[in-house]
């Protein structure tokens, strides 16, 4: 079986190469995630549409780079430039005239330097992500689809109670909290 580490390798080496294919894998993967949480920081979908094609442009340049080697994945690489330049629009917005650059070239190195501090943020948040589903794996049933239905599926502690067969809501909150508390030490003995 192939990891995903190689399959993003070669999803980023075809998006290199001009593969159209590449770039609506990459579109279909990662468009709905940055749209969504662009909408939520208050952007438009056009701003997303936008957004996107500025960090698939990012994208595709670094990936046609022979020095440049992805350490995350595209998805977490795109967010972190999505992220980054929607920051700076809404600085730019907020500031009185914008000054013309100097063309030193020293707002690229910055900017460079945004997008790796990003995506170590959000290399660690996936790192994290990764250590509780594997938490999630150990620590067994019910407590794991107790904690799903409550905190993926957004089931109120009455709907628990019915699905789980607990006789009221507070048996099966207690429950939660027990399998949460569970769930914590599993995670943070992973952690160490």
């Amino acid at each position: 079986m192939q990891s995903q580490f190689n399959i993003e390798q070669q999803l980023l080496a075809a998006l290199a190469d001009g593969q159209r294919a590449a770039t609506e894998q990459i579109y279909r993967q990662n468009y709905p995630i940055i749209s969504g949480w662009l909408v939520k920081n208050g952007g438009s979908s056009t701003d997303a549409d936008d957004l996107f094609q500025e960090a698939i442009v990012v994208l595709f340049g670094k990936a046609q780079d022979t020095e440049f080697r992805l350490t995350c994945s595209i998805g977490t690489y795109l967010f972190a430039i999505s992220k980054h330049l929607w920051y700076k629009k809404l600085q730019r917005q907020n500031r009185e005239p914008v000054a013309l650059h100097d063309n030193t070239g020293d707002d690229e190195d910055e900017t460079g330097i945004a997008y790796d501090d990003d995506i170590s943020t959000h290399q660690e948040r996936e790192e994290h992500y990764e250590q509780l589903d594997a938490a999630l794996e150990q620590i067994g049933e019910p407590c794991r689809s107790i904690l799903k239905a409550y905190y993926h599926h957004d089931k109120s502690m009455q709907e628990i109670a019915a699905d789980f067969g607990y006789t009221n809501p507070d048996n099966a909150k207690t429950q939660k909290y027990k399998c949460l508390t569970r769930l914590r030490k599993i995670f943070y003995s992973e952690m160490n």
